[in-house]
């Protein structure tokens, strides 16, 4: 189901990772590598069925309050993603595609665990319609239905990056490859 989101994503993480090796080595921020991976996620989408939809980055249009979902737990989680692909409202159906979340290999496993939870939380669907609502005018508090989430972790030592992909409130798929190695496949899981 998610197949054509995440042949979209790869194809911009190979040019991607092709054309910013020296800043993923250089060790600049997550905001900047996020920026630039826009660049080439935008260019795949361009020749697709969502060419209308929108990439931001930490993107919140709810009259400045801050977005949240919620956990397994039942408990509310701030969502303020790094990147983000969304009709910004304009498409009621489907108006989130994929939420992405980036990291560094040398920042913490808390921190890394809370993004993999957002994640999770992200995707699940639009089940609850008390929690989750949408009426076209209010803007929800929280919100799901994420087609796909992506949790990338950026291993400059070992230059490699580890990508796991969510649906439906799961991991569905994990894998790393090399920076080098860019359009390869998987290397390892």
């Amino acid at each position: 189901m998610n197949d054509d989101l995440k042949k979209i994503f790869n194809k911009a993480n190979d040019k991607f990772l092709l054309s910013t090796k020296k800043m993923i080595y250089d060790d600049v921020s997550e905001r900047c590598l996020c920026s630039e991976l826009k660049t080439f996620l935008q260019e795949q989408l361009n020749n697709t069925i969502y060419k209308d939809y929108h990439i931001d980055n930490e993107y919140n249009r709810n009259c400045g309050h801050i977005k949240t979902t919620i956990n397994g737990d039942m408990k509310e989680i701030v969502i303020q993603c790094d990147l983000i692909i969304h009709s910004r409202g304009e498409n009621e159906l489907q108006d989130n595609l994929i939420a992405l979340e980036m990291k560094k290999s040398y920042q913490s496993e808390e921190s890394k665990n809370k993004d993999r939870d957002r994640l999770c939380a992200l995707t699940k669907g639009k089940h609850d319609r008390d929690t989750y609502s949408y009426d076209g005018k209010t803007f929800p508090r929280q919100v799901c239905g994420y087609r796909l989430g992506i949790y990338y972790e950026i291993n400059k030592d070992e230059k490699s990056i580890l990508i796991e992909y969510y649906a439906n409130g799961r991991l569905i798929e994990r894998y790393a490859k090399k920076i080098d190695n860019a359009g390869n496949k998987r290397i390892i899981y």
